[in-house]
């Protein structure tokens, strides 16, 4: 799953470890996220959209894969 959560928090001006104190989860997660190692649950994802005041959808973006069709 591809995701714009660097660019959009390198936008607002925002560090690593900030939006990770935010999220009550780890700089390093937020990392992890960032460079497509993670996939975020459900939960953490409501929670970013949140804090950005956007939607989940334009944060993380879904590729459905040509075998899952």
């Amino acid at each position: 799953m591809k995701n714009r959560l660097e660019e959009i928090r390198k936008q607002r001006g925002i560090k690593q470890d900030e939006l990770a104190d935010a999220m009550g989860v780890s700089r390093q997660t937020i990392s992890s996220l960032e460079n497509g190692r993670y996939n975020p649950s459900v939960i953490l994802a409501i929670k970013l959209a949140r804090f950005f005041g956007t939607n989940v959808e334009d944060i993380f973006i879904y590729e459905e894969e040509q075998n899952e069709k």
